[in-house]
Order: C-alpha cells, then sequence, then structure tokens
C-alpha cells in the first residue's frame, strides 16, 4: 500500500502541496486510529491503482459494442471483464457495473421494473434499513409510496409483518436489505412468503395488479455482498428479481454500485442506468471493481470473510459479557448495534461517536429500533469489524478494543 501511495503522492506534493498534504494526513489516521465504521474498507494496492489510471481520462457512454463516443476499445475490454468477473462471483445471470453508487443503482433498479406512485415494501430506517429503502427525505421515498416492515421486540426481522404488510399494502416491490441489522436475512422464506401471500391476494382480494403475478422481489446486499460471495451469508441468487450492491463495504473494492437481474430484466435495468439514470461510465472504477472481483474469488479473500465475522463475534460478546443492550443480543455478520438507551440513557450516540474518536477510534452513531431520539443525536452506535480485519487485527484484538470503549464510555 505505501509504495503505491508513495509514487503518486511524491509527485502531487510537488504539484498540489495543500491537497498532498490533506490525503496524507487521512492516509495517517486510517493507519493509526481504530476503523470500526460497518460500511468503509480498506482497498488493495491494485484497486488504488485502478482508481488512479489513465481509465479516468476516457469517456464510454453507452455499453461495450454499443458506445456513443469513439476510441473506447479498450475501456469496452475492461467493462466486459467487470461484468463477467461479477456474474462468476455471485453466479448470477446479468450484471451492470456502470452504477456511480450503491443509491444510484438502488434507482436505477426501482424505475427498471415500476413507475413513480408505486409502493415499495420495505425495512425501516430506524429499524436497520437504509435511507434509499423508502425514507421520505430520500429519492426512494418522494419517487415512490412507501410502507415498512418491522422487527420484533427483540431486533430480529419480523417475517410476519412482511405478510401482513403485503395483504394490506399490495406494494409492487418487496424490498428486503439493511445497512444495520446484524443478523441473517432469510432470502429464501422472503421469497416464499412473497409468493404465497401475493396467491392469497389475488385469490381472497381479486387483486390483479402485479404484472408477474407478485410484488418484484429486490434485495440490496451491499453491506453483506462479501459474505455471500464466500458462503458465509445464505444468497439471494436464483430468488431475487434484482440484486444491488456497492463495491466497498464488505466487497473492499472501489466505491461504485452494481446490479444484477435476470437474463429476462437484462434490457430493462441497462436501459435505466444508462441513458435513464448516468451518463458515462467511470471506467477506472469499472476497472476497479474488475480487480476486486477478483481478488473476491481468492481462498485469501475467503479466508478473510470468516475472519470478520469471527471477530465481529468475538468483540459482540464481549460487549455483552461487559453488560450492554446488543441489539437482538449477537450477530451473525459483520456487524452489531449498541443500544445506549437502558444502560446509559444520559448519553447519546454522537457524543460516544465524538468521545471515541477523540481517542482515535472511529464508528458511527446510528439510531436503534424504536428509536426516541433523531438521527442527530440517535441511542445507539454501530460496530463493524471488515477494516480492521484487513489490517491484521484478531478475535483477542477485537476483544480488547470492546474493553477499552468500555473503559471510554464508563469514564464519560
Amino acid at each position: 500500500m505505501a509504495n503505491v501511495l508513495e509514487t503518486g503522492m511524491s509527485y502531487l506534493q510537488t504539484q498540489d502541496p495543500e491537497v498532498a498534504a490533506c490525503i496524507e494526513n487521512e492516509f495517517q489516521r486510517q493507519k493509526q486510529n481504530i476503523e470500526l465504521i460497518a460500511s468503509e474498507n480498506i482497498a488493495s494496492p491494485a484497486v488504488i491503482a485502478a482508481m488512479g489510471s489513465v481509465l479516468t481520462n476516457k469517456y464510454a457512454e453507452g455499453y461495450p459494442g454499443k458506445r456513443y463516443y469513439g476510441g473506447c476499445q479498450c475501456v469496452d475490454v475492461v467493462e466486459n471483464i467487470a461484468r463477467e468477473r461479477a456474474k462468476k462471483l455471485f453466479g448470477a445471470e446479468h450484471a451492470n457495473v456502470q452504477p456511480h453508487s450503491g443509491s444510484q443503482a438502488n434507482m436505477a433498479a426501482y424505475l427498471s421494473v415500476i413507475k413513480p406512485g408505486d409502493t415499495i415494501l420495505a425495512m425501516n430506517l430506524n429499524n436497520g434499513g437504509h435511507l434509499t429503502h423508502g425514507s421520505s427525505v430520500n429519492f426512494s421515498g418522494r419517487l415512490f409510496k412507501t410502507a415498512f416492515y418491522d422487527v420484533d421486540e427483540n431486533g430480529f426481522l419480523n417475517y410476519d409483518d412482511i405478510a401482513e404488510k403485503i395483504r394490506s399494502c399490495r406494494p409492487a416491490l418487496v424490498l428486503a436489505g439493511a445497512s444495520a441489522y446484524s443478523r441473517i436475512i432469510d432470502f429464501d422464506r422472503i421469497y416464499k412468503i412473497i409468493c404465497d401471500t401475493a396467491e392469497e391476494v389475488r385469490r381472497k382480494q381479486g387483486y390483479d395488479g402485479w404484472e408477474i403475478g407478485r410484488p418484484y422481489f429486490m434485495v440490496d446486499m451491499a453491506h453483506i455482498a462479501g459474505l455471500i460471495a464466500v458462503g458465509a451469508h445464505p444468497t439471494p441468487f436464483g430468488l431475487a428479481d434484482i440484486i444491488t450492491t456497492t463495491t466497498h463495504k464488505t466487497l473492499r473494492g472501489p466505491r461504485g454500485g452494481m446490479i444484477f437481474c435476470t437474463q429476462e430484466l437484462a434490457k430493462q435495468v441497462d436501459g435505466s442506468v444508462f441513458p435513464g439514470m448516468q451518463g458515462g461510465a467511470l471506467q477506472h472504477v469499472v476497472a476497479a471493481k474488475a480487480i476486486a472481483a477478483e481478488e473476491a474469488c481468492t481462498e485469501e479473500y475467503r479466508k478473510y470473510i470468516f475472519d470478520v465475522v469471527k471477530n465481529c463475534k468475538a468483540m459482540c460478546d464481549e460487549f455483552v459479557r461487559l453488560g450492554y443492550d446488543v441489539v437482538t443480543g449477537g450477530t451473525d455478520n459483520h456487524l452489531f448495534l449498541l443500544d445506549l438507551s437502558r444502560t446509559h440513557p444520559e448519553l447519546t450516540g454522537k457524543a460516544v461517536q465524538d468521545e471515541l474518536d477523540r481517542h482515535g477510534i472511529t464508528l458511527n452513531k446510528n439510531c436503534v429500533p424504536n428509536e426516541k431520539r433523531s438521527p442527530v443525536q440517535t441511542s445507539g452506535v454501530r460496530i463493524g469489524t471488515a477494516a480492521e480485519t484487513t489490517k491484521g487485527k484478531t478475535a483477542e484484538d477485537f476483544v480488547e478494543i470492546a474493553r477499552e470503549i468500555d473503559r471510554i464510555i464508563s469514564a464519560m
């Protein structure tokens, strides 16, 4: 990592020392701090090299072989490599590697199968969902009608509520996926609920408004894509009609997005990305996605992901032992939530985040189920183990980090 950065930085320091200093400071912060933000990771030198390559100079609207600009013969090869590697990694029928982000991937996915004014059913933001899953302050809540399924009193996904909301709201699309949920999501069960409940609604209510006889099933696997890739979490492939992801987080690639779908929806999805949502793809990022997908096929990466999960369980268990209220009581993946409202009612998630930051520990405030505070303050914090596992931390290290966090919180 240092060699890749040093080569570029030596030139940048000469050309623009002010910006170079900012980048160097951030490099040192990432290197020295304990990084526990669940949506962040440490990209490989190869990924970073591609991101800083001459591919950033090339404009390439359209798709390989069907561009609106000349001179795309090289980037066509790169994008085809990225698509094929992404399909291979997940066993997908079709992959679009052009979305600039997970949010844009979600918007393009929605608009490929439903229209503004249709209803989306997704997990409530306060209970673990994501901003782009129907929040009123986001495009998803402004363009579409939204309904939300919840978690139960212990913080676990309420599958019965999904069925009930399908009956009462008759959504055009059901979305599974989360940004702050620490347990396995049973995609097979959700798919069965969608099919069975849709059949019940058609039979009992006489409803025939679904194009395919049921709501479309979409999965946002942004947080758990790396786990799904190596079998550390059940896969939605073969069940969901459309699947979106980011390419950073547990995939450990560049910041960006991808969309997977059935072959039947490929033309709709591609058209929704370009020209529907975006102009030219960022080909240097597409190249970095290709590299990350190849890295994720290695045995080293497979071991890394299972270490991430092992480390997360060890850290989570230590917080439980220390008396903290962990939402759902544990974790099955790379993250977990501490609910401070019972154990430390005088503290907000923001206050804990800021105090830990002063001690060189980086995490983020987060809403918890049945949140009483605003999203600016929150009653909880979210903790993830992907980045520090990349940096070589072991389960024993994460136990010590939990104890250090406890010492800091106890002194507040």
